[in-house]
């Protein structure tokens, strides 16, 4: 054989064993990647297991391992591990959730025991509407807290008014004469069988301490307490903004976020929540620094590639300048629905511009059998002003009740309500999706495409 000739094979053989390498490679990295996914979803099932007869700051930590296990999944690999997941599984109820949050279908109805007990009668309509005969409403209708339950009761009120077919009869009871607990003993005596409320985040501590209740619960608020088999907790907390903003961060790729955070609990909470929700997802918040952080460049070197801001609009726009001075803008922003407060001039807003934040589905896009946001605050006081996203919150509290046997039942039950697309969680919470704004030109518009 020539020496070209030797050559040319040569090259040929390198060519077979580099191919042949590349070839065998990826299922080398599947069956890897397969072991690690088996490994970490046993793990999650094992803490699932245990989590249940912990309490406290130890249960908290296995949850937040168990969230950050399946945090790592991508979407195709958690969806398999949830569908391979026997029935009264632990670890289900955590998967599933997990899909939720990421918009993905469930491969199953949650497992959720015997506590939720919807009374025979009239089968459901064909989109789920199927509210129980009789409703308790609870809420502080005087003294300090008759102002927040204004606009909630309002709205509520407009979601049952705005329904052409059958609805129940409902009933109030003031939580501020006797309390919450008193009010409640009153309208399972009268029969009622759904409450709604109490409002009170320690009023809720002290109902869904009790345990499983003899009268399913749709609580108007998050405690520290877990909801109770057949109940559920419903809220507008900064957490749920706070996690919300890191699923959208996540999804346009930051993964190391510098989060900005005013003095208030509520700014602190959101910060927070956003810091552990990242942390699920393989990502982590650099530093939460105060609002009045003057310099801005040191963080640049640490290579953020998110903002987030829990902050008010009036202090975002003396903020924004400073993080622009820094080289940090350009990169996604994400923050509260607190952007919104103290905004109204559109000259001194385009400061704000591009900066994405929670807002009312019915601000955005409407909701079926629900006046517009405009023609309600036309009307009413509490449908207007900071009291509208209440006034929001109590209609959807409304159709909450009006679907909830849909929505603890059906493996795809959501509705779309005027805070954003609602769906119950295996463990009684209610998750919300809410409808994303912006600001251009310093004007608040809905976010398209998100």
């Amino acid at each position: 054989m020539s020496r070209s000739g030797s050559t040319v094979l040569g090259f040929a053989l390198i060519a077979v064993l580099l191919l042949g390498g590349c070839a065998t490679a990826p299922r080398a990295t599947r069956t890897e990647t397969t072991e690690r996914t088996d490994a970490a979803a046993g793990q999650a099932r094992a803490l699932a297991a245990k989590a249940s007869t912990l309490g406290g700051a130890e249960r908290s930590a296995a949850e937040r391992e168990i969230d950050r296990l399946l945090g790592e999944m991508d979407n195709a690999t958690l969806a398999r591990v949830a569908a391979e997941l026997p029935a009264g599984d632990p670890l289900y109820n955590y998967a599933g959730r997990a899909l939720l949050r990421r918009g993905l279908p469930l491969p199953r109805p949650f497992d959720r025991g015997e506590g939720w007990r919807f009374a025979a009668g009239a089968p459901a309509e064909r989109d789920g509407y199927r509210p129980p005969a009789r409703v308790a409403v609870l809420l502080p209708l005087s003294g300090e807290l008759a102002t927040p339950a204004a606009p909630v009761r309002d709205g509520f009120l407009a979601g049952y008014y705005g329904e052409s077919r059958r609805r129940p009869e409902v009933q109030f009871y003031n939580t501020a004469a006797g309390g919450a607990l008193a009010a409640y003993e009153r309208a399972v005596a009268d029969g009622s069988q759904l409450v709604i409320g109490p409002l009170g985040r320690d009023e809720v501590d002290a109902l869904f301490s009790r345990g499983q209740l003899p009268v399913p619960v749709l609580a108007l608020n998050r405690g520290n307490v877990r909801p109770p088999a057949g109940a559920a907790s419903f809220s507008l907390s900064p957490e749920d903004e706070g996690s919300a903003a890191a699923d959208y961060l996540h999804a346009r790729g930051a993964r190391r976020v510098l989060a900005i955070a005013g003095d208030d609990d509520g700014q602190r909470r959101a910060a927070q929540a956003l810091r552990e929700r990242l942390a699920e997802r393989g990502g982590t918040v650099v530093a939460i620094v105060g609002e009045a952080t003057a310099d801005f460049a040191p963080f640049v070197a640490q290579n953020v590639d998110g903002v987030f801001l829990a902050v008010r609009g009036a202090t975002a726009r003396g903020v924004v300048p400073k993080l622009a001075l820094a080289g940090l803008t350009g990169k996604p922003m994400a923050a509260t629905s607190q952007l919104a407060s103290g905004t109204g001039k559109a000259g001194e807003d385009r400061a704000l511009d591009g900066i994405a934040f929670p807002t009312e589905a019915w601000w955005q896009r409407g909701v079926e059998r629900m006046p517009t946001a405009a023609a309600a605050g036309a009307l009413l006081p509490t449908a207007r002003g900071p009291a509208a996203r209440l006034f929001a919150f109590g209609h959807d509290a409304w159709l909450l009740a009006a679907y909830l046997e849909k929505l603890v039942n059906a493996t795809d039950g959501a509705v779309e309500g005027a805070t954003g697309t609602l769906r119950i969680d295996g463990f009684g919470y209610v998750l919300r999706t809410p409808a994303w704004s912006t600001f251009s030109n310093g004007v608040p518009v809905p976010l398209r495409g998100r």
